[in-house]
């Protein structure tokens, strides 16, 4: 019984076209049955019925149901004769729920793209909020763990800090040394137009203390670190670890946020301060080499032209800049769902965000010393 085909035969009864099913109706026996039907109909001449006799059906289900109401060219209107009550059943149920598919809406580009902008500002006020709740109850947990010590987890701070740390003096250091090379080696050329090209020393001293240093030690960390936090939060949100901890009554912000928020904390003044020595060191081997200074003559005129504040308006940015990165990172990481997709799409947002932040917070940092006159 089970392995009988699905029959169709075109009738016609007291002057009125009729279709009669036969055999299995069922989502595994439909296989080219609308080319039967079509060879069914033509050899019987047949034209569209609005009448169905599903008597000899043995076996159906809802995709049969459908498939034979389709077939008959009909819908909702159509009459059908069945055996069986729950086959009766089963047709009514698909009558009911049949209905003509959405007429497509054409839009006119402008109103599909000022829809697009609203979505995208919507999304960006809510991440936005979602952001600053975060970073308010990771205040809260610093707070707490402020007035209970022992809640610091010195290991793990620690070895977060090996990551984003000495793990990141190779590449913070040859691109900072690259980049310092470069302004000098420019500022040389356009400052000879003017004989003044001895001030290159202090374009380099500057630009390295003052934004390009900790700048640059920023958008490293922000596409190494940020991004590396992102993804091991984000495969421990697949894996349900992060669910599993808090199960076991463990808060995640405590446990996965603040080391990596300390770490880069601690980290990123350090870092800066390898990125503003590695660029004057590029600075003084261009100078070296284009102007015919020595390396004492370069340090002795930056020593005496740059002052201080240079340097210090730099490192005040540093730990700032730490801090945004990690909460970025982190909170991206908290918002994975679902599969390793959601993993990569959350890690390159979190990298754009960090490096968007970073450059915002460098612009706000820059008018206020404008305005300080710092």
């Amino acid at each position: 019984m089970s392995d009988v085909e699905p029959t169709i035969r075109y009738t016609m009864h007291a002057g009125k076209p009729v279709v009669e099913f036969g055999g299995n109706w069922t989502v595994m026996h439909l296989r080219g049955i609308r080319q039967k039907a079509a060879k069914a109909m033509a050899s019987a001449g047949a034209g569209r019925s609005r009448m169905v006799d599903a008597s000899g059906i043995d076996r159906l289900d809802t995709a049969g149901a459908l498939e034979i109401l389709l077939l008959a060219g009909g819908g909702a209107d159509t009459e059908v004769k069945t055996r069986d009550k729950t086959h009766a059943d089963l047709f009514e149920v698909v009558q009911k729920n049949m209905c003509d598919a959405m007429p497509e809406r054409h839009v006119n580009w402008f109103a599909h793209w000022l829809e697009e902008v609203g979505h995208n500002t919507i999304e960006v006020y809510r991440q936005a909020v979602n952001l600053c709740a975060f970073f308010g109850e990771i205040l809260v947990v610093f707070v707490e763990a402020c007035l209970q010590p022992r809640r610091f987890r010195v290991n793990a701070v620690v070895r977060q800090m090996y990551e984003v740390w000495i793990r990141a003096l190779v590449i913070v250091g040859v691109l900072c040394f690259l980049i310092g090379v470069v302004i000098a080696y420019q500022g040389i050329q356009q400052l000879r137009q003017f004989g003044a090209e001895t001030f290159a020393v202090e374009a380099v001293g500057i630009s390295m203390f003052r934004e390009l240093g900790v700048l640059l030690t920023a958008i490293i960390v922000a596409g190494r670190s940020g991004s590396a936090f992102t993804a091991q939060i984000g495969t421990m949100q697949v894996n349900q670890e992060v669910d599993a901890m808090r199960t076991i009554g463990l808060n995640p912000v405590e446990w996965l946020v603040m080391p990596r928020i300390l770490a880069l904390l601690i980290a990123m003044p350090f870092l800066g301060f390898w990125g503003d020595m590695t660029g004057l060191l590029g600075g003084a081997v261009a100078c070296t080499v284009y102007l015919d200074f020595t390396f004492v003559q370069f340090f002795d005129r930056l020593r005496d032209t740059v002052g201080p504040w240079h340097f210090y308006t730099g490192m005040i940015k540093a730990p700032v800049f730490g801090v945004v990165i990690a909460t970025i990172g982190c909170f991206e990481g908290l918002q994975v769902r679902g599969s390793a997709e959601s993993v990569g799409k959350l890690t390159t947002r979190a990298v754009v965000e960090s490096i968007f932040c970073v450059i915002v917070l460098d612009a706000v940092f820059s008018i206020i010393f404008l305005l300080a006159d710092v």
